[in-house]
């Protein structure tokens, strides 16, 4: 059974969801894959009382690194994406052909993105931190207001 709670932040309404395996979701107030949440029950959980408590750590600058328990489900290519998505450090942007590279394929940058675009887990698994190869903010399933205020929090964004 999948739980989930809503809560503020300075970007917005967060939903966040999880079942016995780990987080499986962090939705944004508008995403552009949203997820279906049929059989979804509002409550609490360690897991979401952890989450909510990190994510609020984060946003007001104290934390930098997130410790939970992930169970993201998709594809093996897109769970690698994913993986290598917390390799990016706080506060740095790389450009999709860099994350292509880390990821082993210098050459599946449009796939890197697909997949960058439907992490289930923003903020967490920080997709926010990949940006165009001339810097510009390219896509996030949030909004790019929302990504601009995530790269400013963390000093990558002037």
């Amino acid at each position: 059974m999948m739980i989930y709670e809503q809560f503020d932040t300075p970007v917005g309404v967060l939903t966040i969801a999880a079942d016995h395996d780990g987080l499986r979701h962090i939705e944004f107030p508008c995403n552009r894959h949203p997820v279906v949440r049929a059989g979804w029950a509002s409550g609490t959980s360690a897991v979401l009382d952890d989450a909510r408590r990190q994510l609020l750590e984060y946003f007001a600058g104290r934390r930098r690194h997130f410790d939970l328990p992930l169970c993201p489900r998709g594809t093996v290519f897109q769970l690698r994406v994913w993986q290598v998505l917390a390799d990016i450090p706080f506060g740095r942007t790389w450009s999709y052909q860099q994350l292509a590279q880390a990821c082993g394929n210098a050459n599946a940058m449009r796939a890197v993105g697909a997949a960058n675009g439907r992490n289930p887990l923003p903020i967490v698994l920080p997709c926010h931190r990949v940006i165009g190869a001339d810097g510009s903010l390219t896509g996030f399933g949030g909004g790019i207001e929302t990504k601009a205020a995530l790269l400013r929090l963390e000093g990558a964004l002037r």
